[in-house]
């Protein structure tokens, strides 16, 4: 879908319904990857644009001068064997030729497709067939997982050629271009990734983001999280995941920064690095950042020159961000956002509450337009009102590789992409995440919204993490059942939450069932994997809490 520039005229909705607009300062710029790429060495030639994220000392850099060069060495190579259009996979961990080809493949008007590498075979062959991608690189190993070897089991599955290139190859590869092919026009809407959604409520789905909306979206997150020019940004999260090549690796690209890739994240080894690159910006889910403060190298560390902390993914209640400002003397924000929307939709701001980084998701980054709309009937909601966020700009993805039917489920006529997130907003504009449309639990003909449940729950000194599902029931129809993982040598019982839970919310929202469960299953990225909790409960898997 196209960006829409006609904003909902509110005079003709009202001032009490939920629409919002990004600021429109700092503008959204017209621009593909591989231009920023180019202003940015021109800007800084000599700047460092990555440092390869390792414990040990000797780290290979690459200046922004050296990044282009490979880049375009990478795009000649790649158009010596494939056509701008083409999909062409990379399964590798965060290894610093990850932004080197991310660069390389824009340049060339390819789109890279973008693998988890914990992936087993047929899940990479399922990315493989969907893509339809005609060649994939690949790192060796990760984890003692045979990548490599993996990828040519699953290439051989195919009726037509996928090459797999090998990472250990790369220099080689880079030098295979002839130097006197020039590069293709690109045009900043045409696609640049293909990303697969993570899989929280079953199937992924691949999709395509654009040159502008990876580029503005990236860079505009950065400039609210507090990034500033010449940033030195720890890269977390995963490459494969917006968060990782989109918030961090655009972000860091559009401040001409450096961007240190983390090829796993170690608290320990984060805390080393923070210290001796002198990292002033990072975007960790909220169970890394408690990693790294219950890390025994944490008191001693020298973080001095962290300077913004950005998180999102996972609730992040309010003491938390207080310890995270206070402990770590840093600038604190709460995304929100989804892989369709090119990573980042919503954010706090650096001077925001507490409380509002707690409770809230901020208001649109500059350019993009909000509204909750009632998931029956399409109509938009007034403020204060559950209802389903839509959103609309730049930074929404094309639609769905190959998947007519789930594109166009996902757009309305007018442009606007379903979230599939149950929001409300108040009359600042700020939104809160109430939890997802399929995850809303219908009791009797009763709304239940599991987050209202979890955020009451979070507060229970017992609880360490929490999810609450809907699991079907013979009388209602459906009922919550909680599940809960307990603080290190806590312990409780189903009558004391649900006495607990009494106090501050009604009798339908208490939860019929209570289980206990060790580890909630999360994707990379730390958002909750309600469909997979509620197959195991299915399957018999959790012990009931008594």
């Amino acid at each position: 879908m196209l960006e829409q520039n006609v904003a909902l005229n509110i005079e003709d909705i009202g001032q009490d319904y939920a629409y919002e607009r990004g600021p429109d300062q700092p503008a959204p710029e017209n621009l593909t990857v591989g231009d920023v790429l180019r202003r940015s060495a021109a800007s800084a030639p000599t700047g460092l644009a990555i440092v390869e994220g390792i414990a040990h000392p000797d780290r290979r850099r690459w200046t922004y001068t050296e990044l282009l060069e490979q880049a375009e060495a990478c795009a000649r190579a790649l158009l010596q064997r494939y056509s701008p259009g083409d999909h062409i996979a990379i399964w590798a961990p965060n290894i610093p030729e990850y932004t080197v080809f991310q660069c390389g493949a824009a340049l060339a008007g390819m789109v890279m497709v973008t693998v988890n590498p914990t992936f087993r075979e047929s899940e990479l062959e399922f990315c493989l067939r969907q893509s339809r991608a005609v060649a994939c690189f690949v790192h060796p190993e990760f984890r003692g997982s045979p990548m490599l070897e993996i990828a040519h089991e699953a290439a051989g599955k195919f009726d037509r050629p996928v090459e797999i290139i090998s990472f250990g190859q790369w220099d080689a590869f880079l030098e295979s271009g002839d130097t006197s092919t020039e590069l293709p026009e690109v045009e900043p809407m045409s696609p640049a990734q293909i990303q697969y959604t993570s899989g929280t409520t079953g199937r992924p789905k691949g999709a395509m983001l654009t040159h502008r909306g990876v580029v503005n979206d990236g860079h505009q997150a950065a400039l609210r999280a507090g990034g500033k020019p010449g940033a030195v940004w720890l890269a977390v999260l995963p490459m494969f995941h917006v968060g990782g090549c989109v918030y961090a690796g655009m972000g860091t690209l559009g401040l001409a920064g450096t961007l240190v890739p983390l090829i796993n994240f170690d608290a320990g080894a984060a805390l080393r690095l923070i210290e001796e690159e002198r990292v002033t910006i990072m975007n960790p889910v909220p169970t890394m950042i408690l990693a790294l403060m219950r890390d025994p190298a944490f008191e001693t560390a020298d973080l001095s020159s962290l300077k913004s902390l950005s998180s999102g993914g996972a609730p992040v209640p309010a003491e938390m961000v207080r310890q995270i400002e206070s402990k770590l003397g840093v600038d604190f924000t709460i995304v929100f956002g989804q892989t369709e929307a090119s990573g980042v939709i919503t954010m706090t701001t650096t001077d925001d509450s507490a409380e509002d980084k707690a409770r809230t998701c901020g208001r649109p980054l500059p350019g993009i337009e909000i509204k909750i709309v009632d998931s029956v009937d399409g109509s938009t909601c007034r403020r204060g009102e559950v209802g389903e966020l839509l959103t609309r700009g730049y930074h929404t993805m094309v639609g769905y590789y190959d998947n007519p039917e789930g594109t166009a489920g996902a757009f309305s006529d007018d442009g606007w992409m379903h979230t599939q997130d149950l929001c409300s907003m108040d009359h600042r504009g700020y939104i809160r995440v109430e939890g997802r449309v399929k995850d809303m639990i219908i009791r009797g003909g009763e709304n239940i919204f599991p987050r209202e449940i979890e955020d009451e729950l979070f507060k229970h000194e017992a609880i360490a993490d929490v999810s609450v599902v809907g699991v079907p029931d013979e009388y209602y129809g459906e009922v919550a059942a909680a599940f809960v993982k307990l603080a290190p040598g806590a312990n409780t019982s189903a009558d004391e939450l649900d006495t607990f839970l009494r106090m501050s919310l009604t009798g339908y929202k208490i939860p019929a069932k209570w289980y206990v469960i060790s580890e909630l299953p999360q994707t990379l990225s730390g958002k909750i994997q309600k469909f997979a909790i509620r197959d195991a409960w299915s399957a018999g898997r959790y012990q009931e809490l008594t």
